[in-house]
């Protein structure tokens, strides 16, 4: 396949870094160019983000020259450049709106990590595996922004990749409600250990907003594209607690779910290890990893499986007919953050929106 001209937009954040680190030699997308606030504006990559390196390996030498441009003012070069971007600010969401839609109606595509459109009801908000038909309502948002090529797509937050995409395989059993805490790592907070000391030798039982997103996201990813917009699903009911525990990278769920119907966990076992509907550069191997030990998943030992794609899930014990109770880990910077976005990318490339 011709390989596409891509940008960055928030390329110094942890994010964006995480794009850099993915995109360095993918077989379809190629970075032309990387963005960020006026303060970076004419700077190296290098020289911008040297002393903020969050990653675990090198700055790849191909981008440590080039310039940053302006997230904003920069925007009709960055579009004459590229094919479409990804977007990663960490700017006020109204702000992001904006930014974002400067960026669609200049004909530019849009795949964003922010949350600021997630609840645009003709921006699809997509896990590749989950609800790949939701793009379909893309054509719907262009007549809305009058454009032929420009269109915002939208990924799910971190904490509810950790489990959805474990839960939707065996919603033949009828899912009925879920109640979920999940532990997430500091990294979801754009932090590291250095400059979140708070955290050490701690664990802090809130995060703003990420209840909210654990509980109602899922009902956009499981509904229908209508006439005009994307359709929420009225089911499963979700409650959820989620805490920030001391880990850099790697978010894990303790789930406990009840279906309409009688449930097999050899079946449930059989279904996720069967379970891989899409074939794209970035999807794992095995994408559901089923552990049998009573320790596992584990963080640290399990969050880089595939390149830190897949999802892994143990424990899972039924405590009724139908009930059961899990716990499930992935990695929360690159398959619930950037990974996931790239991944969009290919389903959306594959399905010719991106050309």
């Amino acid at each position: 396949m011709k390989k596409l001209k891509v940008g960055i937009i928030g390329a110094t954040g942890m994010v964006g870094q995480r794009f850099v680190q993915i995109l360095e030699n993918h077989p379809w997308f190629e970075v032309k160019a990387l963005a960020a606030s006026s303060r970076s504006k004419g700077k190296r990559y290098i020289d911008a983000v040297k002393e903020k390196w969050c990653m675990t390996t090198e700055i790849p030498k191909k981008f440590e020259n080039l310039i940053l441009m302006d997230s904003s003012s920069d925007c009709e070069k960055i579009c004459s450049m590229v094919d479409f971007i990804f977007c990663a600010v960490n700017i006020k969401k109204e702000d992001v709106i904006n930014l974002e839609n400067m960026y669609a109606k200049n004909e530019c595509p849009v795949i964003s990590n922010n949350s600021a459109h997630r609840w645009t009801l003709d921006v699809p908000l997509v896990i590749p595996e989950v609800n790949p038909e939701h793009i379909n309502v893309i054509e719907i948002q262009k007549k809305r922004l009058n454009t032929k090529k420009g269109f915002i797509a939208v990924k799910p937050n971190c904490s509810l990749q950790c489990f959805l995409p474990v839960l939707y395989p065996i919603k033949k059993f009828g899912i009925k409600s879920i109640i979920v805490s999940t532990y997430q790592a500091i990294s979801g907070a754009g932090k590291t250990f250095e400059n979140f000391p708070e955290i050490v030798d701690n664990v802090i039982p809130y995060i703003d907003g990420e209840e909210q997103k654990t509980e109602l996201e899922p009902l956009k990813i499981l509904g229908k594209v209508g006439k005009n917009s994307i359709l929420n699903a009225e089911t499963p009911k979700i409650i959820s607690n989620c805490i920030r525990v001391p880990i850099s990278n790697g978010h894990l769920a303790s789930v406990f779910a009840e279906f309409e119907n009688d449930v097999s966990t050899d079946e449930i076992i059989n279904i996720w290890e069967n379970f891989n509907p899409i074939n794209l550069p970035s999807s794992p191997k095995k994408l559901i990893k089923y552990f049998y030990e009573n320790n596992r998943p584990q963080i640290k030992l399990d969050r880089n499986r595939d390149n830190g794609m897949g999802f892994n899930v143990g424990r899972l014990t039924k405590y009724d007919k139908n009930k059961i109770k899990f716990v499930c880990s992935s990695h929360n910077t690159i398959r619930g953050a950037a990974g996931g976005a790239i991944l969009l990318a290919e389903l959306l490339y594959k399905e010719k929106y991106l050309y």
